[in-house]
């Protein structure tokens, strides 16, 4: 969403407070309901995002009418603080500013976090859109060239992307800048640092030409709006690495289809990306070093047997061969045959036949 939208969105929601108060009406806002009921997965588009469920906060309602003037406060501050002064804050920061007014101040960080995410719902976009970033721990390298504004000098700077041996980190500025020069062909996502740093060193962007992420576990929200662009803007296949455990597959689902604690924002979803492996099934067929799944696994698999994102046959058979033999693999389990393995043995065969 463009800047001026979000103000323009932000401000709508003051004009409607007044136009209650003017009124001599208690003011209301409607909001869709952010709970399990409400969430599903709609098989056409592939996506998770929230149903049609709506919740009413009052200030009518005493025990409402704090938690309703804490959220018309973050707006407030999202607009005159952080959009229209070009600044940006951390959770953690909108947190302790709220300390210099008694009446607004929230006793617990994970009181302002939901109302944040309640104020995402309402815009019908992301925080990092009114300038509330989170804490990134992702990396992105790849023969591609960006241009993003300098804060310093609020000019465009151009960058490609293998200027860093050790990738650049996704932030605000590289997850929303503009793409100039793309001769990358797919996206390789990867589940561990480790072994996006091998890739690098071995040059699979080049043998591929591919752009590599790290997605440092579960892809942080700027690193899945990032993929999703270059999935959809630049047409670039994606494909998602990741352990061969229950906690692998999620984070792949997580990119393909969304999550469902963010499913107000199904934009960030991939739908045409595909999970690479590892496979239950790979461990097997590949004889990798193995180790039993814990209670944790198990339960986990569970869940995801409930899981409507899981229902199509290939997910369910996955879930299956873990349930049979009840173990996991890491990458790194390659390693067996050679630190190159995963690359030579694996990477380069999977890919071509996926994208056949």
């Amino acid at each position: 969403m463009e800047r001026n939208e979000v103000i323009e969105r932000l401000t709508l929601i003051g004009k409607e407070v007044i136009n209650y108060i003017q009124k001599q009406e208690f003011p209301t806002i409607k909001l869709p309901l952010r709970s399990v009921s409400n969430v599903v997965y709609d098989k056409q588009a592939k996506i998770v995002r929230l149903g049609k469920k709506q919740v009413i906060r009052k200030a009518s309602n005493i025990r409402q009418a704090k938690i309703f003037s804490q959220l018309l406060w973050i707006a407030f501050f999202a607009k005159e603080n952080l959009i229209t002064k070009d600044r940006s804050c951390s959770l953690r920061d909108l947190f302790y500013n709220s300390f210099n007014d008694l009446k607004i101040k929230f006793d617990e960080q994970d009181e302002s976090d939901k109302l944040v995410v309640e104020l995402e719902t309402i815009l019908g976009c992301p925080r990092e859109n009114f300038n509330i970033i989170p804490e990134e721990k992702s990396s992105i390298f790849g023969d591609l060239t960006v241009e993003y504004v300098n804060p310093p000098t609020h000019r465009g700077q151009r960058v490609n992307l293998t200027t860093d041996p050790d990738g650049k980190n996704i932030g605000l500025s590289l997850a929303t800048a503009k793409f100039v020069e793309c001769n990358a062909k797919l996206v390789i996502a990867i589940e561990k640092g480790a072994i996006f740093r091998r890739f690098i060193e071995e040059q699979v962007y080049s043998k591929l030409n591919a752009i590599l992420i790290d997605t440092g576990g579960q892809a942080p929200r700027f690193t899945r709006l990032l993929i999703k662009r270059l999935n959809k803007e630049l047409g670039l296949p994606v494909f998602v690495l990741t352990d061969a455990d229950p906690w692998g597959m999620h984070i792949a689902r997580v990119i393909i289809s969304g999550s469902a604690i963010a499913a107000h924002i199904p934009e960030l979803a991939t739908p045409e990306a595909k999970w690479l492996g590892i496979y239950a099934s790979d461990i097997k067929k590949y004889g990798l070093p193995s180790i039993p799944l814990n209670e944790i696994d198990i339960r986990r698999l569970e869940t995801m047997k409930n899981d409507p994102r899981y229902d199509e046959s290939f997910w369910k058979y996955q879930i299956s061969i873990f349930e049979k033999h009840k173990q996991k693999a890491e990458l790194e389990a390659f390693s067996k045959y050679g630190l190159n393995a995963i690359i030579d043995k694996y990477l380069l065969k999977k890919i071509k036949d996926l994208m056949q």
